[in-house]
């Protein structure tokens, strides 16, 4: 999933006056802690802030899948010290929703991508099926009966959802969370059954033995050190 850094729109004419940055930068999250967004902002504060000799500010604003975040780095001053991490959730929020309280194209100034990963379909330790084939037949015996986590309308996870149950043509109850930190938290506790989300944050997860994966969004599949390499998924259409 590629994630783009995005800055408040401006020419930073009033920043070139002085040794920028003579201030703390904020990098705002449009998600909870501990997602994969969120890590990554967090690896890239370090880096940046060792790099510009200044404070990185990681601030999360997660909720309404990405779009609350957006809308406070849009209506922030433009003077170069707030910084939006995301990711397609920005191409994707003008379709998913009405009206959105800032112009995806016309409030950003666009920097470029900071990473591209893929995504792992995930299930809870405690599911009965161990391999896609028996995830694939627990799902079609189940139906009506599936909770499928993601993190929030528009997130990566939740489109990732819509094009599996789509490739399987097995209707699921989605449950939104505002990120993928609390939606991982309920996954592992079994309060909901699958979801579809970024390596980033499922890695260490499967590495663990602690979630069971079934499937990625790769050409070739992964493998982990101990662990059994995820079958390849490709969704129709």
């Amino acid at each position: 999933m590629k994630r783009l850094m995005t800055a408040v729109l401006a020419t930073f004419a009033a920043a070139a006056a002085f040794a920028y940055p003579d201030k703390p930068i904020t990098i705002v999250v449009p998600f909870a802690a501990g997602g994969p967004t969120d890590k990554v902002a967090r690896d890239l504060g370090v880096a940046l802030g060792a790099q510009l000799k200044q404070t990185i500010i990681i601030e999360n604003v997660g909720g309404a899948g990405g779009t609350l975040g957006a809308a406070k780095v849009a209506k922030a001053a433009p003077d170069g010290y707030t910084f939006l991490l995301h990711h397609i959730g920005m191409a994707t929020a003008p379709a998913l929703y009405r009206k959105l309280p800032y112009s995806v194209e016309n409030d950003f100034e666009y920097l470029g991508m900071v990473n591209d990963v893929p995504m792992t379909v995930i299930g809870r330790p405690t599911l009965p099926a161990n391999t896609y084939p028996e995830l694939v037949k627990w799902l079609q015996e189940n139906k009506g009966k599936i909770n499928l986590a993601n993190a929030g309308l528009g997130a990566a996870s939740h489109l990732c959802g819509l094009l599996f149950q789509q490739s399987l043509q097995i209707d699921m109850t989605t449950v939104p969370y505002k990120g993928t930190g609390p939606a991982m938290t309920d996954l592992l506790g079994g309060r909901v059954d699958i979801m579809c989300d970024q390596t980033t944050n499922t890695s260490s997860q499967i590495e663990s033995g602690k979630v069971k994966a079934y499937a990625v969004t790769t050409l070739k599949p992964l493998t982990t050190p101990g662990r059994p390499s995820c079958r390849r998924w490709t969704a129709r259409g």
